[in-house]
Parts: C-alpha cells; structure tokens; sequence
C-alpha cells in the first residue's frame, strides 16, 4: 500500500472516528465511515497562492479536536502566499518534493516523510519545487474560528532565492 493511500485512509478513519464521536445519535463506541470521495476537491485560490493547487478536505476542526486535516498537492512551481497560523501547523510530506520558508531565513528543501512545524503566529509559506509536484498533509490547529492568516503572495524573486 502506498504512502499516500495510507495516509488518506487514517486520516478518514479520524474523520469518522470524530465524527461519531460528535453525533449524539451514534451511541457510545460507534463508528462513522466518511467514504473516499464524499468531499469534493477545491482549486487553491488564486488570492492565496501561485500555481495550480488542489486542497481535498479530509476532515474538520469540531468540538472534540480543534484542528483540521486537507491534503494539499502543489503542482511543480506553484506555492502558498505568505501566511500565518493562530494555532500553528503540521505538515507531513507525503511525496514529491518541496520548498518552504520561515520570513527573514533561508529556503528549506522538504521531501516525502518530512514533517514540518509551523509555530503559531509564524509567516511563512510552502509549496512545490521548481521542476516537482508535491503533495502534503496540513493539519492545522484553530484559534477563535480561525485557522489562517493570509498576506502577500511570494514574489518569483522570492521563490527562486534558494
């Protein structure tokens, strides 16, 4: 079983595991099943990044934990804007390669298995190499409602620095 696979189905196995858990009508211990391709893919948006990118929704910050999960795949060269988390961010690298960067310090390769942390209040941005897709797992934490700050867009001066 592959990597992606297999984090695509423990990540829906904690969607309905959280889901069930915050329907009362499940009962205690029963399990919900979010079945693979019951949420539709977005496009990132154009305001938030450069490049074709695609965010699958994986599951939702709720009541019982305050983080959500997407699975985010950047297509070679395109990337995030510049950002910050209230909460923070974990990123897990599931394949392909990548590129990211804390403002003011240099630009970090990140490859399949890598898993980055991006610490609450932070900008930064991430996304993929010049010449290779890349696919990661955000999990990222919500403050308040809200889990990003969006800002500028990264400039291709500031993507190719590296």
């Amino acid at each position: 079983m592959n990597t992606i696979l297999k984090v695509a189905l423990c990540a829906a196995a904690l969607h309905a595991s959280l889901a069930a858990a915050a329907d009362p009508q499940a009962g205690a211990g029963a399990q919900q099943i979010t079945r693979a391709g019951a949420q539709a893919s977005v496009a990132g948006p154009a305001d938030f990044f450069t490049g074709r990118a695609r965010i699958d929704p994986v599951w939702p910050a709720d009541k019982n934990i305050n983080a959500s999960g997407g699975l985010v795949t950047f297509e070679p060269g395109a990337r995030s804007a510049w950002h910050t988390h209230p909460a923070g961010q974990r990123l897990v690298v599931i394949s392909g390669v990548g590129l990211t960067q804390e403002w003011g310090k240099p630009i970090q390769e990140i490859r399949a298995g890598d898993v980055v942390w991006c610490p609450p209040g932070v900008k930064h941005w991430h996304g993929a190499a010049p010449k290779t897709a890349m696919t990661h797992l955000a999990v990222t934490g919500t403050l308040d409602g809200k889990n990003v700050n969006w800002m500028e867009k990264v400039s291709d001066e500031q993507y190719h620095a590296h």
